[in-house]
């Protein structure tokens, strides 16, 4: 079993220090931020263990960047990745109502269009928010949830480390 520092890199420890002399204020959460975490964990961990990989771990200093991130996003809800050295799965939905379990239901729905023997997607079809959630090598993942100043939501996901290599299977 890996020990879990052994798992930080010099760039993570930049940006955790970062991200604690940024000093990010919590937003209010419309349930609980304990049922938020479980709802990711729960679902990852799912579609993770169905195809025989380890469970993931969730990281604060990651769901701090989502944050941080995720708000940089607000005032025009797109879905534009960000340049971190994460992995990073993204999820739009109207409205306020969209809780954690919905987005990470949206990305390992994907499974569907993901050919493992030829390790691509189905023609015309997205895969590569699923392969990142069920990548073998990925350990950590945190996740934000911010409303958009138009009233729509966003769930960002980071995941460490990183997934979807050209060329690897997730699994």
């Amino acid at each position: 079993m890996a020990k879990p520092l052994k798992i930080l890199t010099p760039l993570f420890l930049f940006i955790s220090i970062l991200i604690i002399l940024i000093q990010v204020t919590p937003a209010k959460a419309k349930y609980n931020q304990t049922e938020f975490i479980n709802e990711v964990l729960e679902g990852h961990n799912a579609a993770r263990q169905a195809v025989g990989v380890s469970p993931l771990k969730w990281e604060n200093l990651l769901a701090k960047y989502a944050k941080i991130y995720s708000r940089q996003r607000r005032h025009d809800c797109k879905l534009i990745h960000s340049s971190s050295p994460f992995g990073e799965n993204l999820f739009w939905g109207s409205g306020k109502r969209w809780m954690a379990k919905d987005a990470v239901a949206a990305w390992v729905a994907e499974k569907q269009w993901y050919n493992y023997g030829n390790n691509s997607c189905s023609s015309g079809y997205a895969c590569g928010h699923y392969t990142q959630v069920v990548w073998k090598q990925t350990k950590l993942v945190g996740c934000s949830k911010v409303k958009c100043d138009s009233g729509d939501s966003i769930i960002t996901c980071e995941y460490y480390p990183t997934g979807n290599y050209v060329g690897e299977k997730p699994y």
